[in-house]
């Protein structure tokens, strides 16, 4: 409650890093380039301004979502909870914003995407459930039921 809420614009900057916690909780990490644009009246023409770079973290069945899906370059829309840190390093103080995602989307204004939805599978009585795709491609399937398993 009461927390800052921010849908962020930009391109994928870092390889998504996916690891386990040691409690078995998927998370990706992945760093978001942000560049604003404005029209340049003077030169008839769009100029790049500064780039702002955001650290995501993406949690549970989103981070296993994320690096299946999800490649250095491509842009996307971020949508989750800012945070801001301070820290000192070498006597100066450095600030960085990170994003902890709610949501994750290619940026389809910029390209196409095929989406594949995750549907959960009804466990046996006494079974942990376990999640599978529908009409994934091979290869994505045993990823994302591997990295979700775990951390769900």
């Amino acid at each position: 409650m009461n927390e800052t809420e921010v849908t962020v614009v930009g391109n994928v900057a870092t390889p998504p890093d996916y690891r386990e916690t040691g409690a078995g909780v998927a998370v990706v990490r992945f760093r978001l380039a942000v560049t604003a644009r404005r029209w340049d009246r003077e030169r008839a023409q769009w100029v790049d301004g500064g780039t702002s770079f955001y650290t995501v973290r993406a949690w549970r069945g989103l981070a296993a979502n994320v690096a299946a899906s999800v490649a250095l370059g491509e842009p996307l829309i971020v949508r989750g909870r800012l945070r801001i840190h301070e820290q000192e390093r070498d006597g100066k103080k450095w600030f960085s914003a990170d994003l902890d995602a709610i949501g994750i989307g290619h940026d389809l204004s910029r390209g196409t995407s095929a989406f594949r939805r995750i549907t959960q599978v009804k466990p046996l009585p006494g079974a942990p459930a376990e999640p599978s795709l529908a009409a994934a491609p091979t290869g994505v399937e045993s990823f994302a039921v591997a990295a979700t398993a775990g951390g769900g």
